[in-house]
């Protein structure tokens, strides 16, 4: 694979900085994409979760951003809010080396008011789902004529939501000489016609589209009694890391009670979550305080979360799109991976396209460790702090082992996000750091700690 180094006029500020974030061979979907962006081509491309296509299109962005207009160049459409925001701290890392560059979320779940405002104070790169951004145009508190390029991320996934409207409403909007890029998982029909409605004389890219067999191990056992076979799946496999999906709300809710009751750490993601809830869910999970996560469909996109050893599919999902996506969250990056689908004796018609690529299992050839318990060794502490407070990685961890005593073994993640801060800690020494915050300051500033349930 080619290095970053062969992308056409690239700032050495660029490189230094794609260095420092270890990213120094390119992906295939970056060699084939990024070039042809900068030349101002249309991209059509088919590239799935994981091959590193937020950086095939957020470096030009980033490159051909001109910073001394206020103005929105760049707007980047995504089906959910969580890939949104997974983008938006992409991008940020990779914009560092770009003085004065700003990146604007907006999603649902947060006050309209509060991104107007910000909106109003301009930002060069806006990040979105189609109904937040179709409601701000409509209270025209956005304006769309000064943008170059528009991004569909994840289209195949909008137009199952049913945004096809939408999306062409939205690009209405916009000058018709903008540059478009379309980045799909899948090619069914309907991105041909979005293609043919927004695309000039696009380059077509096909890029790592199949599940590499070598990287996903795929499995499935037939059972009349999934929750007794669950359980002696993770007695068996014994993951450091789990993600369920079930096809319900009410199931995720009922199957995260019962493993609980179970004994095992674990969590829920669903739509019922307001968005600061799903974005703890995925950072308890991201940091090791949960070891479980139960998810609706909501998480097999934008979620993005290394290093997850094993993926089950408790409900079986309706399509053989949807199971890629999720069979997608293990095995990322390079890394191997290993998905189990779970399916009742009249599920076999139902589940055709999996058995014909997974391999069939028997649960009698399982070793089961029915002491075995999905616990995790640390609890989250949330502090009332983040970037807007000038908080830093650097003064939370020097105030926990100078002022509070702890040792770095004892400390785990720390994730810091505009508001709020997030320190994952031993869970021997959580409740005394909580306690000790009650008197110690980070930076000579009181901060309010809390223990994340």
């Amino acid at each position: 694979m080619a290095a970053f180094n062969s992308i056409q006029n690239i700032p050495e500020a660029l490189l230094n900085t794609l260095n420092i974030l270890h990213f120094t061979t390119m992906s295939e979907i970056q060699e084939k994409a990024i070039n042809p962006i900068l030349e101002g081509k249309d991209i059509l491309a088919q590239s799935k979760t994981g091959s590193g296509k937020t950086l095939a299109f957020g470096i030009p962005s980033i490159m051909q951003t001109d910073t001394s207009s206020n103005s929105p160049q760049t707007i980047i459409i995504t089906p959910t809010r969580e890939l949104a925001e997974q983008i938006a701290v992409e991008l940020r890392k990779v914009a560092a080396y770009k003085a004065n560059l700003k990146i604007l979320t907006l999603y649902g779940g947060v006050p309209l008011r509060a991104q107007a405002d910000s909106l109003a104070k301009g930002a060069h790169i806006l990040i979105g789902t189609p109904g937040r951004i179709q409601d701000h145009l409509a209270k025209e508190t956005l304006v769309l004529d000064s943008i170059k390029t528009l991004v569909l991320d994840e289209a195949d996934r909008m137009l199952d939501m049913g945004f096809y409207d939408e999306i062409v409403k939205i690009g209405s909007n916009m000058p018709r000489a903008k540059q478009t890029l379309l980045f799909s998982a899948t090619f069914p029909e309907k991105i041909e016609t979005l293609a043919k409605a927004l695309l000039n004389q696009p380059l077509t890219l096909k890029v790592d589209t199949i599940l590499d067999a070598h990287k996903i191990d795929e499995i499935v056992y037939e059972t009349a009694d999934k929750f007794k076979t669950l359980t002696a799946l993770i007695q068996s496999y014994k993951p450091e890391s789990l993600l369920i999906f079930c096809n319900t709300k009410a199931e995720v809710m009922s199957l995260t009670d019962r493993l609980h009751a179970k004994g095992h750490s674990v969590i829920d993601i669903h739509g019922d979550l307001d968005q600061r809830e799903r974005n703890e869910s995925v950072l308890l999970f991201s940091n090791g305080s949960k070891r479980i996560l139960v998810a609706t469909d909501v998480a097999s996109r934008g979620l993005d979360i290394k290093d997850i050893a094993l993926v089950i599919n408790y409900d079986l999902p309706f399509d053989k799109e949807v199971y890629t996506h999720r069979i997608g969250r293990t095995g990322r990056a390079g890394a191997t991976g290993t998905a189990l689908s779970l399916y009742g004796p009249s599920d076999s018609e139902k589940c055709s396209y999996i058995t014909s690529q997974a391999k069939k299992a028997e649960m009698k050839a399982l070793r089961v460790d029915a002491s075995f318990k999905m616990i995790s060794q640390y609890d989250t502490l949330g502090i009332n702090g983040g970037k807007k407070t000038k908080l830093r990685k650097g003064d939370i961890l020097g105030t926990l082992c100078k002022e509070i005593g702890l040792e770095n073994s004892q400390i785990g993640k720390i994730d810091i996000t505009e508001t709020r801060s997030y320190v994952a800690l031993h869970h021997s020494v959580i409740e005394k750091v909580n306690k000790a915050f009650k008197k110690v300051k980070i930076k000579k500033k009181k901060y309010v700690t809390w223990i994340v349930a």
